[in-house]
Formats: C-alpha cells, structure tokens, sequence
C-alpha cells in the first residue's frame, strides 16, 4: 500500500490522541474534528491500550500462553504487546500485522525483542488472512496455541458475515488452548455522538467504519469460552474504570 498522508488513517489519528509524533497533518485535522463531537475518545484511547496490557500480562502469565499475533496494531507506542508479554515470559514471540505503510517504517520499534523471545512485523490486511498466516507462521509455531489480538480492526469490516469468515479462518489454524482478544467501538456508550463521529470519519476518506452493540461483539466469541467478565467497556475488564466508547473481551478456543 503506498503512503498517502493527505488522506487520514485510523492508526495515526490513534497515534495523535496517545500523544504521539506519528501523524500528519491530515490525521490531526480529522482528530480534531471527531474529538469535537466526542471528546472521551482520548480516553477511550488510552483505555484501549491499558486494556490490551492487561490482557497480554494475564495471557502470558496465568494463561501461560507464549506467542501472539497481534493484528491491526497499529503505530509503536508505550506498552506494545511484545514489551508487555516479554515482561513475563522473556521467550514470548510476536508478530505484528498492519495495513499503514507509517507503521512498516517504525517498525523496527516493534522489533526489539528480548534474547529469548522473537518479534516480528507483517504488512498486510485482516481481509486476507492467508498471507497474514503464512508470514506469521515464520516466526510462531501454529501448532501451539497462540492469542489472536484485534484490537480495534473488525470495525474496518463492515460485513458481519464477513468480519465472522474472517475469525473463522484465524481461529481454525490455532489449536485449542489459543485465545481471542477482541476490542470494538460501540454504539452503546456516548451512541448518538459516537454515530457522528463515524459519519464524519467515513466522510475523510480513510478506510469506512462501522460501530457495532455488545450483542454484534459477542458474536465474534461464538464457540469459544467467553472468561469473566465477558464483553464490557474496556476500561472495565479486570478493571474498575469508567465507562467508555469500546467494548473488549478475551475467549478461550475450546477446539482445534
């Protein structure tokens, strides 16, 4: 895909709600313009990733789990999932996957890994799952179980039954034992504003979105075991936060 920065891109509006450097003029503008409708979303930002640590530190600690394939993630930043995972188990193994042509060139951020560990960086699409598989199996073993991350990407599916042939292809190449860790905004917290805010978004020309409400997210756990506290605001898995615009939850794979 080649870099075009006139045109906004979710992972760097992202990046400039954290703070970061990673944006373009077009991605402040854009920011900007939905943070007028719906101010919380810096919150709901940083809520994401508090979310995603807590995650990978149960995941890699009390799951045992030593390998994650961590899709749509986006620009580097404080806490990637490597640097959380890698914390616990120094011979955690990661791979990366994004579409942005930005994130390719930091990627080397996302490749300091440990000794013991491996980190790697996929560009790709979640449409297409196949070359996503085939890269990572590079540097995971799928043999072994593996937890999926797609944190804040199956909005960019507009498609339900598409966003579900998508899970599909991904859990079915995991054994049992792999976990799905899931983050989506919701039309459920902030509704009204949140639906303008996406309207102005789809409006930039960047990559269409869509919100979905906690039964649209639970159904991407179907057939899997949904851990307590099933699906709930981010800020509020394992948390005591308040209630922002995403919801998340971590599920087990039961079969393989």
């Amino acid at each position: 895909m080649t870099l075009d920065s006139g045109i906004p891109h979710s992972a760097r509006i992202w990046n400039y709600w954290l703070q970061g450097t990673d944006n373009f003029e077009s991605d402040r503008v854009a920011g900007e313009q939905i943070l007028a409708v719906v101010p919380d979303l810096v919150t709901s930002a940083r809520a994401d990733r508090e979310f995603l640590a807590r995650a990978v530190t149960f995941l890699a600690g009390e799951a045992r789990v030593r390998q994650f394939l961590d899709i749509g993630s986006g620009l580097p930043t404080a806490n990637n999932t490597h640097e959380v995972a890698q914390r616990v188990v120094p011979g955690a193994r990661v791979v990366y996957v994004d579409s942005d042509p930005l994130v390719l060139t930091q990627a080397r951020a996302l490749l300091t890994s440990t000794g013991e560990g491996a980190s790697d960086y996929v560009e790709a699409d979640l449409r297409d799952p196949g070359t996503i598989l085939t890269a990572a199996s590079r540097t995971l073993d799928l043999g072994e179980p593996v937890a999926i991350m797609l944190l804040g990407v199956l909005n960019f599916i507009i498609g339900d039954d598409e966003a579900r042939a998508v899970l599909r292809r991904l859990i079915d190449a995991v054994p049992a034992g792999s976990y799905l860790v899931v983050s989506h905004p919701t039309t459920e917290v902030h509704g009204e504003a949140m639906s303008e805010a996406v309207r102005l978004w789809n409006s930039t020309g960047g990559a269409e979105m869509r919100l979905r409400d906690r039964a649209g997210v639970e159904a991407f756990f179907a057939g899997l075991d949904l851990l307590d506290p099933g699906v709930v605001t981010c800020s509020r898995w394992r948390a005591d936060g308040v209630a922002v615009s995403h919801y998340a939850g971590v599920a087990r794979v039961v079969t393989g």
